[in-house]
């Protein structure tokens, strides 16, 4: 599972000493101060003609704590570190990759279309809050049916707590998570149960606090672009080269030594490059020729919508494997939830509407957008190129009270959103706790030092103004303080909630769903669907071996055409072992119609007889 040229950045032990490798433009001198070696000695690395500082330390071994000094200032932790035990302020870790025994030659990776996401925070998804109590849950989630699950970001953050986007230590998974190996054991459990593992990576930009990448460049930012966080990073400027050299090898870092079988790469439309060759297509070309007999799949968040992103390389795109689509939860919420405040705006919510996005991936192919003030998107691309949800950390985490959709509708209405997920010919992403409609929130949180920490908490408060349930400050002086301890505890999944009702029941109805989607046919019929609005609030989703009739609100019969199919009832959302409170559908099949009717939002799947 290993490529065959070496990664070069950072520090790489062997049998008889260390190499060592920094880049460091514009200083003259570097050495590297080696803390925990029994004379805590500096060694002077020498500098070629790319600005990159080399030496070769004999003798040295791992677990051994050091840092670079720059022209005499710092010491400075290493921005390539693989682990940082005291911080991201504290000495860098000589780590070897090679010392883990992996158990997953054979694991050949989840093909695309059978892709299923869990959405995993780490520290909050156990009681644990570590690799090791994610790893511990990976049985459940293999008899859930989830066949991928996808880690928010794990690089080194300040504090104990974060939710991954503030990481400055790009290279180091978080002390507070574990070490290196406990990341690499919840890797190979994971292939070892058939489950593939991605990870989310951020390089659009750094955390505010333990950012170290100045100290030994200033060409790593650029004021020629800005983004929400302040400067660029410099991928089209003078000494850009490096730039994307280091954001790539930290990409074939978590692949090659973690053996990551995905990236979903954050926040993409903050990556500005107006070189001739975009960044991203330079790095799913890097991953491709490293990795050329491994299916690693790189995956974009970007609300533009554009179908470059994910046209070969050879048609003039930058071959990315899918999006993360959004389009489709905004209009589900606003459907059922009624959100029109920010982005909301643009979207009607309608079953029309609903069913469009369906059938594209994606809504905007290139309508005027009033919330950004103009066009958004092109042409839409295959729904299966297209990863979505009802729920993600974003959606739920960037609410002033970290609301999940569970929390605002009523449980049958969650059940027919959860059928529209998961029989969509889109790739589906779960939330962790989901599937058991958690009642636990998923709030924003950090712990950063107090200075800091004071401006988030009033940052925090002063991005809702605008929304109308938030307009009184007194009102807004309420939403959690995300330096709070407790903010973050709340967050954490209550696991006990599974036993009871109504949670147990609608973990069986996810159950349900996630192991129909996985049967023969029913990924390979995606280009044969037909997606149909017989009224207001029904949809149907037919199959050539598959029939779904949904209703998002109220009571009512739905009438389908039925062409001689023979179909019969598979499940139904009101089946009694998926709802406490059920009311049954009437499902009347003849060779003509089907008849379904509601006595509250729901959803009914059939299958072709044998």
């Amino acid at each position: 599972m290993t490529a065959a040229s070496p990664l070069t950045l950072g520090a790489f032990p062997d049998a008889s000493g260390v190499r060592f490798c920094l880049w460091a433009p514009t200083a003259q001198k570097v050495d590297v101060v080696l803390e925990s070696s029994p004379s805590a000695q500096s060694v002077a690395l020498g500098k070629d003609t790319n600005g990159y500082f080399r030496g070769f330390v004999p003798n040295l071994k791992s677990n051994t704590l050091y840092r670079y000094r720059v022209d005499g200032k710092g010491p400075f932790p290493d921005p390539t570190s693989r682990f940082q035990p005291q911080g991201v302020h504290g000495p860098s870790e000589i780590v070897d990759p090679k010392t883990f025994q992996w158990t997953d030659k054979a694991w050949k990776g989840v093909p695309w279309k059978k892709l299923s996401f869990y959405e995993v925070h780490v520290g909050t998804f156990s009681s644990e809050g570590t690799f090791e109590g994610v790893r511990k849950k990976l049985p459940y989630l293999k008899d859930l049916g989830i066949t991928a699950v996808e880690l928010m970001p794990v690089a080194d953050f300040p504090g104990d707590r974060n939710w991954g986007y503030d990481g400055v230590s790009l290279f180091a998974p978080s002390r507070a998570y574990g070490r290196p190996e406990d990341l690499r054991r919840l890797v190979d459990t994971a292939h070892g149960l058939g489950l593939s593992l991605f990870l989310d990576v951020v390089y659009n930009h750094l955390g505010p606090d333990g950012n170290y990448l100045g100290a030994y460049s200033p060409h790593y930012f650029t004021e020629r672009h800005k983004s929400s966080w302040g400067a660029g990073v410099n991928l089209d400027g003078p000494e850009s080269g490096p730039v994307r050299r280091f954001f790539s090898e930290n990409a074939l870092r978590w692949i090659e030594e973690y053996h990551i079988d995905g990236l979903r790469l954050d926040a993409t439309h903050a990556l500005m490059d107006d070189s001739p060759t975009h960044f991203l297509t330079e790095l799913t070309e890097t991953v491709e020729k490293r990795f050329p007999d491994r299916q690693v799949y790189l995956v974009a968040e970007d609300h533009r919508n554009l179908n470059d992103m994910v046209r070969p390389r050879t048609e003039g795109g930058w071959g990315l494997d899918a999006v993360w689509a959004d389009d489709l939860h905004h209009q589900v919420r606003v459907h059922l939830a009624g959100d029109r405040d920010g982005y909301y705006a643009d979207f009607s919510g309608t079953i029309n509407d609903i069913a469009e996005t369906v059938r594209h991936g994606w809504f905007f192919c290139g309508q005027h957008s009033k919330h950004l003030g103009e066009p958004r998107g092109t042409a839409p691309v295959s729904p299966e190129r297209c990863v979505v949800c009802i729920q993600n950390h974003d959606q739920v985490g960037n609410r002033a009270l970290g609301d999940r959709l569970n929390h605002g509708i009523d449980p049958a209405a969650y059940r027919a959103a959860t059928a529209l997920l998961l029989t969509a010919p889109e790739i589906p992403l779960l939330f962790m706790g989901q599937e058991f409609a958690s009642s636990s929130p998923f709030l924003y949180f950090t712990d950063h030092n107090e200075e800091l920490g004071r401006l988030v908490t009033q940052g925090r408060r002063e991005e809702f103004k605008s929304f109308k349930a938030f307009a009184d400050p007194a009102i807004r002086n309420n939403i959690p303080d995300p330096q709070a301890l407790a903010t973050f505890e709340k967050s954490r999944l209550i696991w006990e909630e599974r036993n009871r009702s109504p949670h147990r029941e609608m973990e069986s109805f996810y159950r349900a769903l996630l192991v129909f989607r996985q049967q023969s046919g029913f990924l390979d019929e995606g280009k044969s669907l037909k997606v149909s609005t017989p009224d207001t609030e029904t949809l149907v989703f037919e199959r050539p071996t598959s029939l779904v009739i949904l209703r998002l609100k109220g009571s009512g019969t739905c009438e389908f055409k039925n062409e001689g199919n023979p179909w019969e009832r598979a499940f139904s959302s009101e089946d009694k072992q998926f709802s406490d409170s059920p009311l049954p559908l009437h499902v009347e099949i003849s060779p003509v119609k089907i008849a379904v009717t509601f006595h509250q939002p729901g959803a009914v799947i059939f299958k072709r007889k044998r």
